[in-house]
């Protein structure tokens, strides 16, 4: 396993994480889920994500972390709990953090970050969105100087108002989803020039893209579906080609591809199994890709730049349910 120096933290991560989203009841069970925990830190991974939004994610990993004795580190994030949340209300802020602790089993969490700090239509986190400031900042330095927390960070989905955030130089991490995979490269106009001129540190979410890279499409791409656009399908078909000719499965070029930039420190992954952690483990130590193939991801990624209007974030091929978009606002 290789380790990556988590920008100004200092911190060593490993470039695979364990993502916490499906560490939770909807992963296959509590069970299967404390035992792809302790698997995945047995085989070197040693950073750990979680959120209160992940269902029971927080009280799995306490669990699944009570007595291991393994180094490693662990990130969860203010947001959606108590419910109806206020971002603004400091109390609140301080109870949802002394709830994860309790759910952890922990006295205090390496990184503690915002969640969704980039839309303003799931919560009002800043008093003046202009220089980012609100009272969940003064809570995240009061923690701090208590000792509760290490660093702090932003764990988004938005690129372009994330990468605004990170501009204002608040925070030590930044974990950027849905926005960087062999699909999406958003984030590199971005979040990630940015992180970098800031020295914080990089996590990458959802390398397999919300399902898009998690299997092949072949037969809604042969016949597509209304909403997909014709550079997307042609884009997929490209990639698969380049599959057949690897003859490397396409979560594994996913995952390689991310950790293939140095200027990425860890990336996520969802694993639901001790089986899909050990596939995803073999893939990062397999190292990153040779110069020639990713001189040929870069051409099938620039083919689609932006995503186009309609596409999820969670892959909907496999849903005849998904239409589209929905109503547009005016």
């Amino acid at each position: 396993m290789e380790y990556r120096t988590l920008g100004r933290t200092e911190l060593d991560v490993s470039v695979l994480s364990m993502g916490g989203l499906f560490v939770s009841r909807i992963g296959g069970g509590r069970e299967q889920a404390c035992a792809a925990v302790r698997r995945a830190l047995e085989l070197g991974v040693n950073y750990v994500d979680t959120a209160p939004g992940y269902l029971d994610s927080e009280e799995v990993l306490g669990e699944a972390l009570e007595g291991v004795t393994q180094p490693y580190i662990l990130s969860t994030k203010l947001g959606g709990r108590p419910e109806p949340f206020n971002a603004q209300d400091v109390d609140g802020l301080k109870f949802s953090f002394a709830e994860s602790l309790r759910l952890l089993k922990r006295e205090a969490v390496d990184i503690l970050m915002i969640h969704e700090p980039d839309r303003p239509g799931q919560h009002d986190w800043w008093t003046n969105w202009e220089d980012f400031t609100g009272p969940v900042s003064e809570v995240l330095a009061e923690l701090k100087a208590e000792g509760l927390v290490r660093f702090t960070g932003l764990g988004g989905t938005t690129p372009y108002i994330l990468a605004r955030i990170c501009a204002t130089g608040q925070f030590d991490v930044v974990l950027t989803a849905f926005n960087y995979s062999l699909l999406w490269r958003e984030a590199a106009i971005s979040v990630i020039p940015e992180a970098i001129r800031q020295n914080m540190g990089l996590v990458i979410g959802s390398p397999l893209q919300q399902g898009w890279l998690a299997r092949r499409f072949d037969e809604q791409l042969a016949n597509p579906p209304a909403w997909l656009s014709a550079p997307r399908r042609e884009q997929m078909l490209a990639l698969y080609a380049l599959v057949d000719e690897l003859g490397m499965p396409l979560t594994d070029l996913a995952i390689r591809w991310v950790i293939s930039d140095p200027r990425i420190h860890t990336t996520l992954m969802g694993a639901r199994s001790t089986e899909e952690v050990e596939m995803n483990v073999a893939a990062v130590e397999a190292g990153p890709l040779p110069e020639d193939i990713m001189e040929r991801l870069e051409e099938i990624g620039d083919m689609v730049p932006f995503r186009p209007f309609g596409e999820p974030f969670g892959c909907q091929l496999g849903n005849p349910g998904y239409r589209g978009p929905g109503v547009a606002s005016y």
